[in-house]
């Protein structure tokens, strides 16, 4: 699995040194996080954090050294529980994810930090990122806080899988299972890969799985198997693909976040 570049770890520094470090108000910190969570029979249950690890450590490699930003320790748990019922799954409860995600950037803060990126790559959490991230930043009016996802730049996946693929191969598919190939090559199981879609979901109807109108689901209601979508089509050559893409895409990210000015549009001055 990647790994960070050592002057890009949060970890390696020392407390003096984050002291002393200029400009802190600018400087990007980012909380990578994924999940410890069943995804089949082919795929280790690391899945999403590794290729939250793999994609942050790659753009971090190619970032701008004019830049400064740092990565802080993964954190590999998230909200799971979508996939309770299928074995190995750890999940934390919303009320323990919000405590661990506040202490965690309010001492971010107190080091003098100003802006925190907050890099998830599960799809079962972005809502608490998001709750975090507004309810932190109403605290401290200074704090720019950025509740991000993965996948969430430009990228090349929808050119590498089909269009049914694209849009319901979203656990242990084709996607996964490929930058998995080109990340942890030695943890896939191809010859366990399955091709399973969802079950009965409606049709001809204003609801849908993950778009408009979404319905709430676990993934016992939609796949025996724990995946969505077709691993069986995987390759290492569209990982690195899109491995190589979404890092591209983190470079450009992070950059805009390093630039980045809160809008105000009446100072600090109450209406």
């Amino acid at each position: 699995m990647h790994h960070f570049p050592e002057y890009r770890n949060f970890a390696y520094l020392t407390s003096p040194e984050i002291t002393a470090m200029p400009n802190k108000e600018n400087v990007v910190i980012i909380q990578p996080m994924g999940a410890i969570e069943q995804h089949g029979a082919h795929l280790p249950l690391i899945v999403d954090a590794a290729i939250g690890i793999g994609v942050l450590a790659t753009a971090l490699t190619k970032l701008d050294a004019a830049i400064a930003a740092y990565a802080l320790p993964p954190l590999y748990y998230g909200k799971s529980n979508e996939h309770n019922g299928f074995a190995g799954t750890i999940s934390m409860g919303t009320q323990t994810m919000l405590a661990v995600l506040t202490d965690i950037a309010e001492s971010v803060y107190r080091a003098g930090f100003r802006k925190l990126a907050l890099m998830n790559s599960h799809g079962g959490q972005p809502q608490i990122l998001e709750i975090i991230a507004r309810d932190l930043h109403e605290k401290y009016p200074d704090f720019c806080i950025f509740p991000l996802f993965t996948w969430r730049v430009p990228n090349v996946a929808k050119e590498l899988l089909t269009e049914k693929e694209f849009e319901f191969g979203i656990h242990g598919g084709d996607a996964e299972t490929s930058l998995m190939l080109a990340l942890l090559p030695d943890q896939v199981k191809m010859e366990l890969a399955v091709t399973e879609y969802p079950y009965n979901l409606p049709h001809n109807s204003l609801l849908s799985m993950e778009s408009a109108n979404p319905f709430a689901w676990v993934m016992r209601d939609l796949s025996k198997s724990g995946v969505l979508g077709d691993a069986k089509a995987a390759t290492r050559e569209k990982g690195e693909q899109m491995l190589e893409s979404l890092a591209t895409g983190w470079v450009q990210l992070i950059t805009d976040i390093y630039n980045f000015d809160q809008p105000k549009a009446y100072g600090n001055h109450l209406l």
